[in-house]
């Protein structure tokens, strides 16, 4: 029988879009250490929804 493990005995990583932690999934067991984002949404966002929200609106002046 498998051993279950506890979420917070996994290894865990800073989302590079966001800046969250999120933690190791079975999925990524072989490619963990390419993992840079914590979900599809932030792997295609070109820039952090933090950045975005203080960028300069374009077309004022």
């Amino acid at each position: 029988m498998a051993r279950m493990r506890k979420k917070a005995d996994l290894p865990q990583k800073t989302c590079a879009a966001c800046g969250r932690p999120f933690a190791w999934r079975k999925k990524w067991e072989k490619v963990w250490d390419e993992v840079r984002y914590c979900s599809d949404r932030c792997r295609k966002t070109p820039q952090s929804p933090r950045t975005a929200e203080r960028a300069p609106s374009r077309g004022r002046g």
